[in-house]
């Protein structure tokens, strides 16, 4: 029913005829009729769906070309100020998926916009941007008022993450803009830096397997969605008998993925059959009255690698990365070290429009870690990730120290 799964969607290929205002019209309705039925969060949102709705109707009926249509969704999506709710497909004014598509994370603070996270090996990192640096001009702009056409308007209150979800999409930027140009100030001085919006520093391949010593170091690259992750995980999980720990990295996981991949890297590292995550289908209960809750469930799968293991996370552990994490904290009370995650919420469910073709997506189950700690609230233990070095790799070697027998991992 619904999908772990947050991947910028595919550019359309031009050449379809353009549905009609009748048809336009009729896409716009199953697409807010899906968001108002299924949507799992409004609970927790300011966000006036109706009014947003009635608001951009006439401009979906109205359309002329398939990027405005596009466009209207967009902006209508928006109103949920919600990185995980997105369409599948963009245009080259469509904003960046935020984390996929985003070098940095930010926060509003007394006004102020702070960087509270910056992706590993990605070009605002090689351009020096670093956590604590403050933003004051987005591409000449003060950020303030570079974020005012971003900000969700249809709003019953005002609500602070809404503002901080239009200060992160604005800095990571629409897929026309191929260079970001910030203002910057912190304790060194006020400076401005330019670097190439598409270079996250994605690195290439499934994953990374190495040992350190007699630990076994894996690190899974943005391909949770690709069921070939599976056999690779399955090869090098083979090739570490008889190592002493496992450090699993997420931090690399921004577009989430499939449950069934995730159950196929969790089923080693489980001895019998586990609880990893609790669900909630929130339209059912709303329809109902009768809310509809279950658990979800890891097989072990051979070899079982029964070792001590601590997890690594970050900004960009996203969706099921985030899944995989709360789920081994779950099922095998493994220690999660890092910094927050990104609070992608809940699992996707998707209906495809009538006529124009594409999918709408958002989250529409509730995901929470077997103890009820909704997943989004989960606090991974912090470290420090802001020296050079990696540091929450060298505190995963430390905390498994702890669990060895004999001590120190060799």
């Amino acid at each position: 029913m619904a999908l772990l799964l947050c991947l910028a969607g595919a550019r359309h290929v031009s050449g379809a005829q353009m549905p009609d205002a009748a048809r336009r019209e009729a896409d716009f309705r199953q697409f807010c009729d899906f968001v108002r039925t299924e949507y799992a969060y409004f609970d927790s949102k300011a966000t006036d769906w109706n009014a947003t709705c009635n608001a951009l109707g006439p401009a979906a009926r109205n359309a002329r070309t398939r990027d405005a249509f596009v466009g209207t969704l967009e902006s209508a999506l928006a109103q949920l100020y919600d990185t995980h709710a997105h369409l599948g497909t963009n245009t080259d004014a469509s904003l960046r998926l935020v984390p996929t598509g985003s070098q940095l994370r930010l926060a509003w603070r007394e006004g102020r916009a702070y960087v509270t996270d910056v992706r590993r090996d990605s070009a605002a990192e090689r351009a020096g941007i670093r956590v604590g640096d403050e933003i004051t001009d987005l591409d000449g702009v003060p950020v303030s008022k570079a974020i005012e056409s971003l900000a969700p308007r249809y709003l019953r209150r005002a609500d602070p993450l809404a503002r901080d979800w239009a200060l992160n999409v604005a800095v990571a930027g629409r897929h026309a803009q191929k260079t970001r140009r910030l203002s910057l100030g912190s304790s060194s001085g006020r400076r401005a830096v330019e670097y190439d919006a598409d270079a996250t520093g994605n690195q290439a391949g499934l994953l990374e397997a190495r040992r350190i010593g007699n630990v076994a170091y894996v690190r899974i690259h943005n391909s949770l969605g690709d069921d070939a992750l599976v056999a690779a995980f399955d090869k090098v999980i083979g090739d570490f008998a008889g190592v002493s720990g496992l450090i699993l990295d997420l931090r690399d996981t921004p577009s989430g993925g499939t449950s069934s991949v995730a159950r196929g890297i969790m089923g080693h590292l489980v001895a019998t059959p586990s609880p990893y995550q609790r669900h909630e289908y929130v339209a059912e209960g709303r329809q109902t009255g009768v809310p509809r809750v279950w658990v979800e469930y890891v097989t072990p799968r051979p070899p079982l690698l029964d070792v001590p293991l601590v997890v690594l996370v970050g900004a960009w552990t996203g969706s099921m990365g985030e899944g995989i994490a709360i789920g081994l904290s779950g099922a095998r009370g493994a220690p999660v070290l890092g910094q927050r995650m990104a609070h992608l919420l809940g699992a996707l469910g998707e209906t495809r429009l009538a006529n124009f073709g594409f999918a709408v997506r958002v989250p529409n189950e509730k995901l929470f870690h077997v103890n009820g700690t909704a997943r989004e609230d989960f606090v991974p233990q912090p470290v420090d990730d802001s020296a050079t070095g990696d540091a929450p790799l060298a505190a995963a070697m430390q905390s498994l120290s702890t669990k060895i027998p004999g001590g120190e991992p060799r």
